[in-house]
């Protein structure tokens, strides 16, 4: 589907948007939004989102955890890799098929994780201590919103009416 500025709304708003957009690009990369204390900055995204999959939806192989974050088999083998070294994720033998391997968090995984969550919570909770829970619900949703359609557009990328004519 194509759209114009006409069919989107107002383009100030729309300009606006984009630029808070990037802005918080910035800052949540600045800061890797990282929590509080201790562990502030300790994980860094890749690593977070590794662990938190494999908490979420436990124990899976390689293409199925790339897969379910939406990236390559290359780079979940690449980035998990030190998260094996240091003992936050075991490579087991999966259960029907011993040559097949198997990504689980590992207790110390479980237990790194939940610290990493907790200060990220924190930080949640500082950067949002005026905003009522109705804000915060509004705010989430409109994120998940947000992040689900930027996902869906990396998923199927749109179609442009500026493509080349078909070859005859």
């Amino acid at each position: 589907m194509s759209m114009d500025m006409t069919t989107v709304g107002d383009p100030g708003l729309l300009d606006a948007l984009q630029h808070e957009v990037a802005v918080f690009a910035r800052r949540a990369e600045q800061t890797r939004l990282g929590g509080v204390g201790q562990v502030r900055n300790s994980m860094d995204r890749a690593a977070y989102l590794l662990l938190n999959r494999l908490d979420k939806e436990g124990p899976m192989g390689v293409k199925a955890l790339a897969s379910s974050m939406g990236i390559d088999s290359s780079t979940v083998t690449r980035q998990v890799a030190p998260l094996v070294d240091t003992g936050l994720v075991k490579r087991t033998s999966h259960p029907e098929d011993g040559r097949a391997v198997v990504l689980q968090l590992s207790p110390r995984g479980a237990s790194r994780l939940e610290e990493v969550r907790a200060s990220r919570r924190q930080l949640m909770a500082e950067l949002t201590e005026e905003w009522g829970p109705e804000e915060r619900a509004q705010f989430c949703s409109l994120l998940t919103r947000f992040n689900t359609a930027l996902s869906d557009r990396v998923a199927v990328p749109p179609v442009t009416s500026a493509q080349p004519p078909a070859a005859s």
